[in-house]
């Protein structure tokens, strides 16, 4: 074995630079921190939804990127919430949340309901104009569709909360061009 490769052996993280790109490196080790694993995902475009739901009077939403298509037989759509947030209790509560994808316009609105702003949730919805279809979860209006789902099942996996959503309710809006996130920036396609 290389010296190299003893030290990844024995769970140190070597890096190797290529002599051609700077920028590139290589990391072994036997785990992945969860420091390196953000990094490296930021580098995965995703397109940018807002979460949301209501119960007993109170809204929630939260910008998301972790969220697709399950199957479309039932239509079933998976999104990710972070589970040590204890406000996102609210959608296992109500049992039912829509899903929000959002155009280029609404980047204000995704940075504020990502929390980059210091706003609460009616700052957050007045920024929007809302209405429901189905199940009573509030809808945006102007976004590019959205998935009006009841909660089927659910599932606690590390630091996350996974939905699957029966959609009941569909909207698609006008054409525009969609909302990512990548490199930990804002983006669109």
């Amino acid at each position: 074995m290389s010296g190299l490769e003893d030290q990844c052996h024995k769970g140190s993280v070597a890096r190797n630079w290529r002599h051609d790109d700077w920028r590139q490196w290589v990391l072994k080790t036997k785990t992945v921190g969860s420091s390196d694993y953000r990094d490296a995902m930021a580098h995965y475009a995703g397109h940018v939804q807002l979460v949301t739901t209501a119960h007993a009077g109170q809204r929630r939403g939260v910008t998301v990127t972790a969220a697709c298509s399950v199957s479309d037989d039932p239509p079933t759509v998976l999104v990710c919430l972070n589970k040590s947030n204890p406000n996102n209790a609210i959608f296992l509560e109500s049992g039912r949340f829509a899903l929000n994808t959002l155009a280029v316009q609404h980047q204000d609105m995704a940075a504020a309901f990502a929390g980059f702003e210091n706003k609460d949730a009616d700052a957050r919805f007045a920024m929007g104009e809302w209405d429901t279809l189905s199940t009573g979860s509030p809808t945006l209006s102007d976004a590019l569709a959205v998935f009006d789902c009841i909660i089927k099942e659910h599932t606690i996996m590390a630091t996350h909360m996974v939905l699957f959503g029966e959609v009941v309710g569909l909207r698609i809006g006008n054409r525009q061009s969609s909302l990512l996130f990548m490199d930990r920036e804002w983006r669109s396609l």
